[in-house]
């Protein structure tokens, strides 16, 4: 009886101790710092894009308007 309450108490001790849980939050810390990145830089890029296909756009209309 008196083996197995010390055997509880290590592994509950172990438990208690353990840094595992530490590791898990630091690793989503950077992936959601690195998805906060990632979603303000798609922002950008989607505007760039925006304005190319306008661009691209604009001038196709103008090229098919001159030679109608």
């Amino acid at each position: 009886m008196n083996s197995t309450m010390l055997k509880l108490y290590i592994k509950l001790q172990n438990l208690l101790s353990s840094e595992e849980g530490q590791d898990l939050v630091e690793y989503a810390l950077i992936v959601a710092l690195i998805s906060l990145a990632a979603v303000a830089g798609m922002n950008t890029l989607a505007g760039d894009i925006n304005t190319a296909f306008t661009n691209v756009g604009a001038k196709l209309s103008t090229s098919i308007t001159t030679i109608l």
